[in-house]
């Protein structure tokens, strides 16, 4: 018996750390090679991460809520030596024993412990996973008890409860604040009243907020803003759309043209499409554009590949795709990895001007405004058009405004040239 190391794995082609959110397995747990021993949250998705040896875990040496770098020590494990493949995947009998063993009211340690697929098909059909009985580990519920329990119908739904549910305020909590006032009122953390609700930032929202913290305090931000008149552009649109929807089975949306713009004029400029390694800059070959997808409260970045090469019929088929993944909680890493710059459609919640965190390490991130039908002055005449804002953020480190202004102005000439005799959809 040898003594290995498990070390935290690269979960994407930019993630250079990973938060545990949870421990699958404790000290003493016998796994086999490619089992789930831990849950990880990244900036970019969550994830499970299997064991590299089948063995006994001597000493889980990272804790739950510990960020670690890629390729740090997470936990260390007895493999058995001279495993055979027989040994690494277990007979049917020595399965049913270990269901059986599992299945028996013991061990329920990890019985509350739901990976994200099984809160999601949990949420999505619900079903309260108390009335669930795992056949996992420690009685955790796995993604095949959720399947065989929807298959047959019998759908154990959540119970009515008359008590609220808990939240903390200042009257649960003991009184810990000193009889003497600070004088730093301003390093003092926000205090939550009889009432007031608190929310714990995980998942998701942590990775956010630890993501854009780092954009704010490394990247020296700045911006610029242009208006581009795509009447052409909405009119031949309007003129297709229904077809297309009828033809083709998803909707061409707007954002797809622009998204077809910022690709070509990327290939034109492509020092936007770099990175920041500290002491040298990336220029990427590839033009793979981050977009923003919302599912609930929850934001995801997936991304276009060489989106350059693709069609506008080809850029709306990834969007639709890309967002139905999101929404239904089948988003990959590999989905989410690989962004060289990011476009957001903040037009879409009505937005007319903002400006955008940029996407880590990425140069810059571009903000498609809301079109709005405004006043435009031609040849000395009111004419009513179809206005748009681009607002660019971009990194002062990395561009500079006559690149950027360049590559604006670039976007903006594409954009207001769309039309139905210029442009093919195919």
């Amino acid at each position: 018996m040898a003594t290995e190391k498990i070390n935290m794995p690269q979960l994407g082609e930019s993630v250079t750390e990973g938060t545990i959110s949870s421990w699958l397995v404790s000290v003493g747990d016998h796994v086999n090679k490619y089992d789930p021993i831990a849950e990880v949250m990244t900036d970019k998705v969550n994830a499970e991460v299997p064991s590299s040896f089948t063995g006994t875990i001597k000493e889980l040496v990272a804790q739950e809520g510990d960020t670690i770098a890629v390729g740090e020590l997470m936990c260390y494990i007895d493999t058995e030596g001279g495993a055979t493949e027989a040994e690494v995947s277990p007979t049917p009998n020595e399965k049913e024993e270990d269901s059986a063993v599992e299945e028996g009211p013991k061990d329920q340690s990890m019985k509350k412990r739901y990976s994200p697929a099984v809160l999601r098909m949990a949420q999505e059909n619900n079903i309260d996973l108390e009335l669930v009985n795992g056949t996992g580990r420690g009685g955790r519920i796995t993604r095949k008890d959720m399947e065989k329990i929807i298959a047959s119908g019998n759908i154990p739904t959540p119970q009515k409860s008359e008590a609220p549910v808990e939240t903390k305020s200042v009257a649960d909590e003991p009184n810990t604040e000193p009889t003497t006032p600070r004088k730093e009122v301003q390093s003092q953390p926000a205090v939550a009243q009889a009432g007031d609700i608190e929310i714990p930032v995980t998942g998701v929202r942590k990775a956010i907020a630890q993501n854009m913290v780092r954009s704010k305090t490394e990247i020296p931000h700045a911006w610029m803003t242009v208006e581009v008149d795509v009447t052409d552009l909405v009119t031949y649109r309007n003129q297709m759309k229904d077809e297309f929807k009828k033809t083709e089975g998803y909707s061409l949306t707007f954002f797809a043209f622009f998204v077809k713009a910022v690709a070509q004029a990327l290939k034109e400029y492509p020092q936007l499409n770099s990175m920041w390694a500290g002491d040298k800059i990336i220029q990427k070959k590839d033009i793979n554009l981050s977009i923003a997808v919302a599912k609930d409260q929850e934001l995801f970045v997936p991304v276009i590949k060489h989106a350059d090469e693709k069609t506008i019929k080809g850029i709306a088929r990834d969007i639709s795709d890309l967002a139905n993944k999101a929404r239904s909680g089948k988003l990959t890493s590999e989905d989410m990895q690989g962004g060289t710059f990011t476009v957001n459609n903040t037009g879409s919640f009505g937005s007319i001007h903002s400006m955008g965190v940029i996407n880590y390490p990425q140069a810059a991130i571009l903000q498609v405004e809301s079109i709005v039908k405004r006043p435009v002055i031609i040849n000395d005449m009111f004419a009513a058009r179809d206005m748009v804002n681009l607002s660019l953020s971009l990194d002062h480190r990395i561009l500079d405004g006559l690149v950027c202004g360049q590559f604006l102005a670039r976007v903006k000439e594409i954009l207001e040239n769309m039309n139905k005799d210029t442009t093919s959809i195919y």
